[in-house]
This record gives C-alpha cells, structure tokens and sequence, in this order.
C-alpha cells in the first residue's frame, strides 16, 4: 500500500504547480525580442556641452555629421529640431534611442517665445500618436513621443534667467523635465551648492518627481533613492577623452591643476544622473509620460472634439458618432427600381404558384 500512497502524494503536488509563475519569463522574453525604445530631449544655449554629454551617457558618437555655425551664421539662425537615431545593444537587450536636439534655443538677441517650435514639435508627437492609435491599425505604433528633456542651465549666473523660467513653464505640463546644471568644473563645491538652492526654487515649475520607494525594497536601495533626490537638480560633466589619472585610465578633462574625472561621483553628478535615467527611472520616465502627459493631451483632444460636435447639434451622447452619407438622387432611383422589380417578381411568382394549386384541384 505504501508504494500506491507514495505515487498519489506526488501526483498531488504536480498537480498543485500550474505553471504561471514562468509568466515573468514570457514577459521578459517577449520584451527583449521586441526591444526597447526611449526618446530623449535636450535644450539649452550653444556652449553648454549637450552633445558630449549625450555622448558620454550612452557612450556613442551622436554628433560626429555636425556643422558648427559661426557667430555671423547664427544671427539669422531659428530654432530647429533635429533627430538622431541609433540603435544600442547590450547584453542582447536592444534599445532604440531617439536624440531630438534644439539647436539655436536662447542663442538669438530676442528670445521671445523661441520655445514654441519645441512645444509644436512635442505635441505633433502627440497628435500622430493619438491618429495612429484611433485608427484602423494599431497593431505596430510607432512611439515618437517625447518620454524627458534634459535642460542645461549656465553655471555662470545667479540661479534661473527669465528664458529658463518661461521655457520650463511652457513645457513642464508636456513633457518630463529634468534640469541640469552644464559644465559644474566651472564652478566650486560651495558655488554648485549655492547654484543647486536656486534652481530649486520652482517658480511654479513641476519638473520630474521621483516616484517613492516601495517598503519591499532593500535599505540600500532606499539610500540610493535618497541621494538621488538630494542631488538634483544634476550639476554634470561631460568628456569623451581618456585620460590617465592615478595609473587608470579615465574619462575625464585635463587642467593645469589637476583632472576632474567624469565618472567621479566626489567631482559631479554624471554617475548618478546616468544611473537613475538609465538603469531606475528610464521605465518610469515612460509610463509617466504615458500615463500623465499623454493623457491629458489626449482627453483634451477628445473634450474638443465632444464640445465642437455639441455646437453642431450632431450628437445627443458624449460617443462621437459618424454621419451617415445621404444617397444621391441616382442611387435612389435605382433602389426604387429595384424594388419594383422585386415587388413584380413576387407577384409573379404568386400567381404561378395560384396556378399550380388550381390545377391539382
């Protein structure tokens, strides 16, 4: 009896394990051969160091087709909007990253709402995103949509100029904004400090939130999130030269008194901006964007839309409803004929079947 209760109870417990715990494995395999993408925005004034620090942050050459301008070329220049597209792998994880670069923003004498082409671009996004995903084919959207915008501020000022203020303002609600304090080897410890308390005065400005900690998570990932809070907003360098530094070999610039390290968390912030946009917050970044900044725009489309239908009394329900098409004077005729027709047929055949039936009588 021993050997027949022995094969029950382990039939039993195969029984018990149905098999969705691997459900986390289908998810992760079916993401990574599907691939990952993430559009990233940088603004700021020539000078600040965009494109090496873009550079330096994915470790790729983003920049090496650019024409700089001279000063004479950049008076009559405008603010455009230039994409740079290049597919990264690591460790067989593909991610399609999108640079959308703004060149000219702040570089004129009068910088009256030279943020607009920025903001019409971000919302063409949106608008192309919102027709692909209301269509008839949904099954493979491209997503051009805007998930951050880095903001480079001078390190030479006493805080936010009125341009930093009015642009972060006019794009807080479209887009995740995470402000940057450009080239901080220009500056000392006690400057950045005084620098960062200045920026941080918001002025009514809702950049990136961090989202809170889950208290599942390890103490070390608390602290890690801690700091990352206390940092920001970011004071950053940039350098794609190696140099030697202590018998290593570094990314780093070289000075007359020494050499600031990229990759030194004690010299800025690189590390922990590239961590937290890269290996934390990259997933965040996007489903806020997603789920906030998308939604809004997307609920006022459709608002628009419901309010513009009302005004043309076509609508009794807050569903869009399509109008149906009128028939031409053409077509009508021949419904009718054709309805006759039938109708004559019918008869017809009524009277052959009348016909039928007397004679069997």
């Amino acid at each position: 009896a021993k050997p027949n209760q022995t094969g029950r109870n382990r039939s039993h417990t195969e029984k018990q394990y149905v098999g969705f715990a691997t459900l986390p494995n289908q998810v992760h395999r079916k993401s990574v051969k599907k691939g990952f993408d993430f559009t990233l925005m940088v603004a700021g004034e020539s000078g600040m160091g965009k494109s090496t620090l873009v550079n330096s942050l994915f470790l790729t050459d983003l920049y090496k087709d650019r024409k700089l301008l001279n000063a004479e070329e950049r008076i009559n220049q405008t603010v455009e909007i230039i994409k740079h597209t290049v597919d990264i792998e690591e460790k067989g994880v593909k991610l399609k990253l999108t640079i959308v670069d703004t060149p000219g923003f702040g570089d004129a004498v009068n910088n009256n709402e030279c943020w607009k082409p920025i903001t019409d671009y971000i919302d063409q996004q949106f608008e192309q995103y919102f027709r692909d995903e209301s269509g008839l084919n949904r099954k493979n959207i491209q997503d051009n949509r805007v998930h951050c915008c880095l903001y480079f501020i001078p390190p030479f000022g006493h805080g936010l100029r009125p341009v930093d203020v009015e642009f972060m303002k006019a794009l807080h609600e479209k887009v995740n904004i995470i402000p940057l304090i450009a080239k901080a080897d220009c500056l000392t410890p006690n400057e950045i400090k005084k620098l960062k308390d200045r920026v941080s005065q918001r002025f009514g400005i809702k950049v990136y939130q961090f989202p809170e900690c889950d208290s599942d998570e390890d103490e070390e990932f608390k602290q890690l999130d801690k700091e990352l809070k206390e940092c920001t907003p970011f004071a950053v360098i940039g350098s794609n030269t190696v140099v030697e530094a202590r018998g290593q070999r570094v990314r780093g610039r070289l000075y007359p008194w020494g050499i600031v390290e990229v990759e030194n968390q004690s010299h800025c912030d690189f590390v922990k901006l590239r961590n937290m946009l890269i290996r934390s917050h990259m997933h965040d970044l996007k489903d806020v964007t997603c789920d906030v900044h998308y939604e809004n725009y997307r609920a006022q489309c459709i608002q628009e839309m419901t309010s513009k239908l009302a005004q043309d009394n076509r609508m009794e329900s807050p569903i869009p409803i399509l109008p149906l098409s009128t028939p031409d004077v053409d077509t009508e005729k021949l419904i009718k004929m054709k309805d006759e027709e039938l109708k004559r047929m019918q008869e017809m055949l009524n009277k052959m079947q009348q016909q039928m039936h007397d004679k069997e009588q």
